[in-house]
């Protein structure tokens, strides 16, 4: 369909937002409204009320220093009451190009008296143009509630709600796509009236309902969009449960062999996990779970004890890893714990040479390596499998469900074990991994003591440092870790580099100080790793690769330069390296200035060790969508709802869509939902394969 005011440059600016259809414009929500119903002449403002002015610039001028587009944009206005109004934006230079005199604009925010000039003034107001090519109806932006959207590029919330304004004033209402039965029984109101009610607030509209996302159309919209996304895990679960799948057999022998493997008396939640886990594994139809547990909880060894349940049946274990370095410590601790069982593990990544890769395949495809650890290379057309009967995926989140399926598709319907350690809030694991059952390892190996965490500023480095050589004198370990998160790992490389070099040189000339980063090959890693481990390394500089998979029970101090450039999760799993041995551990966060949030990250982790409540502050502080950072993780692009803020309606649409799938009222109706699910969510929730 074509779009009045949308030429090629704009379409290109939608599209990099997402925005490609009609259909993706109308479910392109608000994120605020604002009640611009009191709109009012400049000489009949007060001191004290929200109010929206069409009005005239009279005389615009930037004071203060112009560098960066940092000093005081200060803007008059007037209209035909002839009264005089500023406006002022601190840090606002950027302004003096867009607000020019003789440019009409609408003008929303709360009037104050300004002592410096005797009149009335408004701190950044929000502003809108009102002359130019695209003014469109100015009753669609003022005098009502009015929605204000994300701009996508220069595409302005202003075009946004001209664009939506002639879409629902030009399309013909569709038939509504939720079954009858839950409209009904949830009283919601038409789909087509709540896209209206969504963009366009009938007058009486309660701001307070609409800002919270909770008006009768908002919670219609965000219900439909859970319903559909939970319609479709439960459909692909369905059709997984009807797949045949290897029956694993638990016998005497299995039960021996992990007995004889075992390195240490499993906790209670080990041993539950083990059970859930090895009761799928008996089940003739394929296994999909997901394996939850905080940093140090011993999920590689419950990963290890399923491995031997597929291995004494006579099949083949891959071990997928998002990278080298962690797959090398997945390589390392498997090769160490089957040791006494004879089991013949390999290790296949990008940087085998490829004399390396053809030997290994042929191990591999001749069924004589019993587990296959590996990065991508795995995922390779010519790496085949004799017999896979169990795949296990770390930090799943890293790769896409396309590579998962990849996987998969080496044996006939093997069983999946998905472990990650960044503890995910219950909404958003049933929600990413809502294909996947859940197994949760909720209790630490005994004689575990919770690390000791401190927040320290950069000034008192030099206390740090001594507390840091007081550890080493006792005979422990330290790793210090160097972020530049924002640039590439070849910054990242340079500054470890740097710190490594004022470390070794200035600081600790007495100590070995090793460094470890990205950019090194998989041998030079695994030699600075092994140095470490070894003890003959005493303080360890770091890049983020030591996030994930590294095990030296004698580290007790992490020190975190810049800690204020990370994430919680990143934060809790880099603390989770020491506190592995039976001596008390401590974690250093060196910080510069802090603003708001990066005081509520620190003093959360001064005050938690617990991996999910930091999970759950984490998602708080950042929002579910950049929770992994990644498109590509699976987590699903809602439109409207929140996974956060919705979490109950989430569930309630969690329970209708299940109950429909079990039980639809006539077949028709669910042969009517799976093909609006492939009509119109298969191109959105790569999740939701149905079919």
């Amino acid at each position: 369909m074509y779009l009045k005011g949308v030429g090629p440059a704009r379409a290109a600016m939608l599209e990099a937002k997402g925005l490609k259809t009609v259909e993706d414009l109308l479910s392109y929500a608000p994120f605020r409204y604002e009640d611009r119903s009191n709109v009012k002449a400049v000489r009949q403002l007060a001191p004290g009320e929200m109010a929206t002015v069409l009005a005239e610039v009279r005389s615009a001028k930037v004071s203060g220093f112009r560098r960066r587009n940092l000093g005081l944009f200060e803007a008059s206005f007037t209209d035909a009451s002839g009264g005089i109004l500023l406006g002022k934006w601190f840090h606002g230079a950027y302004l003096a190009d867009v607000l020019t005199p003789g440019l009409k604009v609408s003008l929303y925010g709360k009037v104050e008296w300004d002592s410096y000039s005797g009149g009335l003034v408004m701190m950044h107001p929000e502003y809108e143009i009102l002359s130019g090519d695209d003014e469109g109806d100015a009753s669609i932006h003022t005098g009502r509630v009015v929605p204000i959207y994300e701009a996508a590029g220069r595409v302005t919330t202003r075009h946004l709600r001209n664009l939506l304004y002639r879409i629902l004033e030009s399309i013909e209402p569709s038939s509504d796509p939720l079954p009858p039965h839950i409209l009904a029984q949830l009283k919601l109101p038409d789909r087509w009236a709540a896209i209206s009610a969504l963009h366009f607030p009938p007058p009486d509209s309660d701001l307070r309902l609409l800002n919270s996302f909770r008006s009768p159309a908002q919670f219609r919209l965000i219900f439909e969009e859970f319903f559909w996304l939970e319609c479709g895990l439960e459909l692909k679960r369905a059709k997984a449960r009807l797949y045949p799948g290897i029956a694993f057999e638990l016998n005497s022998r299995v039960r021996e062999r992990i007995l004889q493997m075992l390195p240490f008396k499993p906790t209670g939640a080990q041993k539950r996990v083990l059970k859930e886990i090895a009761d799928a594994m008996a089940e003739p139809h394929p296994m999909y779970r997901l394996l939850q547990g905080d940093v140090g909880s011993g999920k590689t060894l419950v990963a290890a004890e399923a491995a031997i349940i597929a291995i004494e049946n006579s099949y083949q274990v891959a071990v997928l890893a998002p990278t080298e370095i962690l797959a090398t410590q997945h390589y390392l601790y498997f090769k160490k714990l089957f040791q006494k069982l004879d089991y013949v593990v390999v290790l296949l990544t990008g940087s085998n040479t490829a004399r390396e890769k053809t030997q290994l395949r042929k191990l591999v495809a001749h069924g004589l390596a019993k587990v296959v650890v590996g990065t991508h290379a795995l995922l390779e057309p010519d790496v085949e499998f004799h017999k896979l009967g169990l795949a296990i995926i770390d930090e799943q989140h890293r790769f896409g469900v396309e590579q998962r399926q990849k996987l998969m598709e080496k044996g006939t319907h093997p069983d999946v074990l998905v472990m990650t350690a960044t503890p995910i809030p219950r909404t958003l694991a049933l929600t990413v991994y809502g294909d996947l059952d859940v197994s949760i390892i909720d209790e630490l190996p005994p004689g575990r003591k919770p690390i000791g965490t401190k927040h320290v500023e950069e000034s008192r480095i030099e206390q740090v440092y001594s507390f840091l050589r007081k550890q080493i004198d006792v005979g422990r370990q330290a790793y210090v870790v160097y972020p530049v998160i924002e640039e590439s790992e070849t910054q990242a490389m340079k500054a470890a580099a740097k710190m490594h070099d004022h470390l070794s040189r200035i600081v600790f000339p007495d100590l070995k100080v090793g460094l470890l980063h990205g950019k090194l090959s998989p041998d030079e890693k695994e030699a600075a790793m092994d140095k470490f481990q070894r003890g003959e390394t005493q303080i360890l500089v770091s890049t983020t690769v030591i996030e994930v998979g590294v095990d030296v029970p004698n580290a007790t101090v992490m020190l975190i330069e810049q800690a204020e450039r990370f994430g919680l999760a990143q934060l809790h799993q880099l603390r989770g390296r020491v506190g592995r041995g039976a001596e008390q551990s401590y974690c250093v966060l060196v910080t510069g200035k802090l603003n708001q949030t990066a005081k509520e990250r620190i003093r959360t982790l001064v005050e938690s060790n617990d991996g999910f409540y930091i999970a759950e502050m984490d998602m708080k502080l950042r929002g579910p969508g950049e929770f992994f950072g990644t498109r590509q993780s699976g987590m699903p692009v809602l439109s409207i709802g929140n996974i956060l803020r919705d979490a109950d309606i989430l569930e309630l649409a969690r329970n209708e869509a299940a109950a429909f799938v079990a039980h639809a009222p006539a077949h028709e109706d669910l042969r009517r939902a799976v093909a609006y699910l492939r009509d119109h969510w298969q191109r959105r929730y790569g999740l939701v394969l149905v079919g």
